[in-house]
């Protein structure tokens, strides 16, 4: 590991291996602003006129990979993490610990854990609860990533009527989605949903997926994130383990755990 600044953040480090490299900030986040092969292009997108900024009441959208807690409201989802935080490097593995957030009594925490020769990184996420009075929530996991490229979403094994009689998955939409825009993708075994930089609305959907991955496709690179799923438990949005949100800017890639009431 090695501190660098980067995008005009001064206290950035850099973790790597022969194949891989990411960067987190402790001026910010917790955030990990930038993952990609060395030498090469960013996965995450990354905002130029809003990453070198810090502090104020105003939440940013600075890119990159960040832990929010659903489901999502106002104000609650959008509490600024502008402000420093604490780095901790361990034998394996860094931890990012995030001021509590004043409005809500909950802390955010991230390790990371680098493979040493593969292109592989273990992302731990944690909720703390330090209010006074128990909290619903499910911990949220949104990449940020890079525009032009796709998300692809996996769907259950098929099978043939009428032998299988019983659903096998959820498909959950929000008022402004709409399934008949170009951007969306129906397949037979997977959903994929396009970037376009010229798109004029968002569109989003959720998926409950418990073969447990997700990816995003771009300029010939897929990125793949894995997670457990948790077979019987109860997850936000009516079941989704998987979103996926896209506007003219970026597509979000977004894996969530099962609600949980965290006590203090």
């Amino acid at each position: 590991m090695e501190k660098i600044s980067y995008q005009g953040l001064p206290n950035c480090y850099r973790l790597f291996n022969e194949c891989i490299e990411l960067v987190v900030t402790t001026d910010i986040g917790p955030r990990i602003i930038r993952f990609g092969f060395v030498g090469q292009q960013n996965e995450f997108a990354e905002f130029a006129h809003m990453i070198g900024k810090t502090g104020g009441n105003e939440w940013r959208d600075y890119g990159g990979h960040r832990l929010w807690h659903a489901p999502e409201a106002r104000p609650r989802s959008y509490i600024p993490d502008n402000e420093p935080l604490t780095i901790e490097q361990h034998d394996d593995f860094i931890r990012l610990i995030q001021p509590t957030e004043t409005a809500t009594g909950i802390q955010k925490e991230i390790d990371l854990y680098m493979s040493p020769d593969e292109a592989h990184v273990a992302v731990v996420h944690r909720l703390y609860n330090h209010g006074l009075w128990d909290v619903e929530l499910a911990p949220w996991a949104i990449s940020v990533m890079a525009p032009g490229g796709k998300a692809i979403i996996p769907l259950p094994p098929r099978g043939s009527h009428p032998e299988n009689l019983l659903p096998t998955s959820v498909l959950t939409i929000w008022p402004f989605t709409d399934l008949s825009d170009h951007r969306w993708i129906m397949g037979r075994r997977y959903i994929m949903l396009h970037h376009d930089k010229d798109a004029s609305e968002p569109q989003k959907a959720g998926v409950m997926v418990s073969d447990g991955w997700a990816a995003y496709f771009n300029k010939g690179h897929l990125f793949v994130k894995t997670f457990d799923y948790m077979s019987g438990a109860l997850y936000p949005d009516f079941g989704c383990s998987v979103e996926s949100f896209t506007n003219k800017a970026f597509l979000e890639l977004e894996t969530l755990g099962p609600l949980t009431l965290l006590e203090p």
